[in-house]
C-alpha cells in the first residue's frame, strides 16, 4: 500500500484494513478551517483510490467531533460567498463520504454542530460516545442546514423530527440520538474507539465490492421509483454475482469453512 500522506489538520491511521481519520483543531473542537477542508477531500480521495483501505472511521481529536465552520475565517473583512464555499469546500466531501463504495464510520465523541452534524449524517453508520450532542445550528444565525443536511436529516428521522431539530436548533443527545434514529448505537465515552474499531475490523474483512454496491444501490433508490429501483437492483446483483468475493463466499459455504474474503 502506498503510504498514507500526512496533513496539518487531520490525523491518520492505518491497521488491518481500517483508515481512522481523526479531526485534529481540538483547541476549536475540530472547527473547518480552508486546511482542514483541503485535508479532508484528500484523504478521502486517497481513501478511495487505495485498494488496501476497505473501511474508514471518522472521529474527532479532544472533547468535540466537529463544531462546523470555523466562523473567524469571516470576520477577516472580506465577504465571502456561502454559496461558494459550500461548492469548493464541503460539498466534495460529503459527496465523497456518502458515495465511497467502503463503508464509513463516524465515532462521534463529542458535540457534532452545523456542518459538524451533518457530516457524521453522511457517513454510513453512527457510533456515539454517550457524552456526544448533536445540533443543527443554523437557523441561530439565520441560515439553513448545509453540508447534506437538508438531505440526509429527514431521511434519518423524518421530515417532521427534521423541522423540529432544524428551526429551533435544539441540542439532542445521545440517548435521544439513538431514540430517533439519529445513531446506530451509544457505548460510554471510553469505549467509543475500540467499539468502532472492533466493527470496522469486522467490515474491512468483509466483501468489500458487495458493500460498495449495495451502497450505490441504497443512495440510487432513495430517489427512484420502485420499478426503477428493482430494475437497479437486477443491475447491481449481476455485478456482484461476477465478483471473487460472492465466488469464495459460495466455494466456502459448499466447503464448510468461513469465507476469506478480498474486496475484489
Amino acid at each position: 500500500m502506498a503510504q498514507v500522506p500526512s496533513f496539518e489538520t487531520v490525523l491518520t491511521g492505518f491497521a488491518d484494513g481500517v483508515l481512522t481519520i481523526t479531526l485534529n483543531r481540538p483547541d476549536v473542537l475540530n472547527a473547518v478551517n480552508e486546511q482542514m477542508g483541503a485535508d479532508l477531500r484528500e484523504v478521502l480521495r486517497f481513501a478511495e483510490r487505495a485498494p488496501e483501505v476497505r473501511c474508514l472511521v471518522l472521529t474527532g481529536a479532544g472533547r468535540g467531533f466537529c463544531s462546523g465552520q470555523d466562523l473567524r475565517e469571516r470576520t477577516g473583512g472580506e465577504e465571502v460567498s456561502y454559496g461558494e464555499s459550500l461548492r469548493r469546500r464541503y460539498n466534495p466531501i460529503i459527496l465523497r463520504l456518502a458515495t465511497i463504495e467502503k463503508p464509513v464510520i463516524a465515532a462521534v465523541n463529542g458535540v457534532a454542530a452545523g456542518a459538524g452534524c451533518n457530516l457524521a449524517l453522511a457517513a454510513d453508520l453512527r457510533i456515539a460516545s454517550d457524552r456526544a450532542r448533536f445540533i443543527e445550528i443554523f437557523s441561530r444565525i439565520g441560515l439553513i442546514p448545509d453540508s447534506g443536511g437538508t438531505f440526509h436529516l429527514p431521511r434519518l428521522v423524518g421530515l417532521g423530527k427534521a423541522f423540529e431539530l432544524a428551526y429551533t436548533a435544539g441540542e439532542v443527545s445521545a440517548e435521544e440520538a439513538l431514540r430517533i434514529g439519529l445513531v446506530n448505537r451509544v457505548v460510554p465515552h471510553d469505549d467509543l474507539l475500540p467499539a468502532a474499531m472492533d466493527l470496522a475490523r469486522g467490515l474491512a474483512q468483509g466483501p468489500t465490492r458487495g458493500y460498495g454496491l449495495t451502497k450505490r444501490a441504497f443512495r440510487y433508490a432513495l430517489a427512484a421509483s420502485l420499478e426503477a429501483a428493482l430494475e437497479y437492483e437486477a443491475h447491481m446483483q449481476e455485478i456482484a454475482g461476477k465478483t471473487a468475493d460472492h465466488r469464495e463466499s459460495v466455494a466456502a459455504f459448499f466447503e464448510k469453512r468461513p469465507p476469506r474474503y478480498e474486496g475484489r
